[in-house]
């Protein structure tokens, strides 16, 4: 059965140095900037042509139920339109559109254009003869960008083609990047993303299977761990929306997040099991004025940037200050 979270008061992340005043008189965010309640869609889409349809008024449904709870970052899993399970290349093929003149990205484009809203959600997509995992970014103004998943996990290397970039997206309510799945497992992709000057980080998952045990005593799942550790060392919130349920003899692992400037969990961890919306009040421009533990403790100050390149290797993008 769906269950809506409902959504939660505002919750500060804060690092220890907002309260020293010998760092600080007063957080660069006070008031908050740039403030954005965000939601994380955690759903069951199943693959399959007879249900390609029911999918995306699904998520065309969950959309409009997280912006009545006056969100306006809203982020769906991976691969939302079609589901995960694809058998054949051919298969794939007869599910797949183009970005952005697809039905999909048409039908959200109104939605987000009606509502005010920015939208990130995976889509099949089909360029010639290629075809991608993509998460794209759709705003008030229709189509924005998009991200061609990088990190192609066990059969989707079968399928897929590779993305080759990291782009972060300017946008109206702050700088938006955009990794998926499996990406995660790698820690560069957040950090060249945070390193790009990203305000947050939306993540569209189908995580399934990872080497046991599947779930802590807590039951939460090791891709809800990465996600935080990977926000908590790029100072960086992330809006990580996961799908749940079974297709075609796979299992997804739900445990859905969004986390604050210091990686924890803002409301918690979603199940493993329901379809969920999670919420969090975020103020994007927290970001750039990154949490500083003490006098001798910086994290972007203690990077040896001397010693590795800024950027790890990738020339696509250019550093921002924090």
């Amino acid at each position: 059965m769906r269950s809506i979270t409902e959504p939660r008061p505002a919750r500060r992340s804060r690092g220890a140095a907002r309260h020293d005043p010998r760092s600080t008189m007063r957080s660069a965010t006070e008031p908050a900037v740039s403030p954005v309640r965000v939601a994380a869609v955690q759903s069951d889409p199943q693959v399959g042509l007879e249900n390609k349809e029911k999918n995306v008024a699904a998520t065309l449904q969950r959309i409009e139920e997280a912006a009545d709870a006056g969100a306006r970052l809203i982020v769906l899993p991976e691969l939302a339109n079609t589901g995960y399970g694809f058998d054949t290349r051919e298969e794939a093929y007869a599910h797949a559109e183009a970005v952005p003149d697809g039905p999909t990205c048409a039908a959200w484009s109104e939605l987000a254009r009606r509502r005010d809203l920015y939208v990130v959600a995976g889509i099949t997509e089909v360029e010639g003869v290629h075809l991608y995992d993509t998460a794209v970014l759709i705003g008030p103004d229709g189509y924005i960008g998009r991200y061609r998943k990088t990190h192609l996990w066990n059969r989707e290397k079968l399928i897929f083609t590779p993305g080759d970039g990291f782009p972060v997206f300017e946008t109206r309510i702050g700088r938006i990047g955009l990794l998926v799945c499996w990406d995660i497992w790698f820690p560069e992709v957040p950090r060249i993303l945070a390193a790009q000057g990203a305000d947050v980080i939306c993540s569209a998952n189908n995580w399934v299977w990872t080497p046991p045990p599947l779930f802590d005593d807590a039951g939460n799942c090791m891709a809800s761990y990465l996600t935080m550790a990977a926000s908590h060392v790029s100072g960086v919130p992330i809006v990580a929306a996961d799908r749940v349920g079974t297709e075609r003899g796979g299992k997804f692992l739900g445990c859905s997040l969004i986390t604050g400037v210091n990686g924890w969990p803002i409301g918690g961890i979603a199940s493993a099991e329901d379809e969920t919306t999670l919420y969090a009040d975020l103020d994007l421009t927290e970001t750039r004025s990154a949490v500083v533990w003490s006098d001798l403790n910086d994290l972007p100050r203690d990077r040896r940037t001397d010693l590795y390149d800024p950027l790890l290797g990738f020339t696509g993008g250019t550093v921002l200050p924090r």
